[in-house]
């Protein structure tokens, strides 16, 4: 019989549950991809194919990830010759990244095993639940981003905050 100091046993605790998925899924993300990039490498080459030629800060907030480790995963990533970084002209402090063609050969290469990656993980799920599942998760992600240490930006909320800062008249 289980303790009663717990209200809520770990094996049903949401936060515990979540980990797990994320260790599950970073596991077949090594079974799939080996060692050529990590998840968070990943997201970041993601980050600049959709987004070429944005600043280090920037890719920190579409990858959700702190700017700190976002500098360390942008060295990293040049180290293999997948990105460049370059000094940004109006702002010194900081760098631009750009995605090289090795970059974008080496995205291109991993469709196949990201498609594995994802069979994989839903396998034992029907299309239905697959897709409940997703739209769930998304929601648990955008409801709770305001939450995050390093929450996700996106295009969308910069440009409205650009937007809010620089209002446009209403034409009459």
């Amino acid at each position: 019989m289980p303790d009663p100091i717990l209200q809520e046993p770990l094996y049903t605790q949401p936060g515990h549950l979540l980990r797990r998925a994320q260790q599950i899924s970073a596991s077949i993300f090594h079974d799939e991809i080996g060692s050529q990039v990590t998840p968070m490498q990943y997201a970041v080459l993601c980050v600049l194919l959709d987004n070429p030629g944005v600043d280090q800060v920037s890719v920190a907030g579409l990858a959700a990830i702190d700017t700190s480790t976002a500098a360390s995963v942008a060295m990293r990533l040049e180290e293999k010759g997948l990105l460049s970084r370059q000094v940004d002209p109006a702002n010194r402090r900081q760098r631009i990244l750009t995605l090289t063609g090795q970059g974008r050969d080496l995205l291109r290469s991993l469709n196949d095993a990201i498609a594995r990656l994802h069979r994989r993980i839903f396998e034992k799920f029907s299309p239905e639940e697959e897709t409940q599942f997703m739209t769930l998760l998304q929601k648990l992600v955008d409801v709770n981003n305001h939450q995050s240490r390093a929450p996700l930006t996106t295009a969308r909320s910069r440009l409205a905050a650009e937007a809010a800062k620089n209002p446009v008249p209403d034409k009459v």
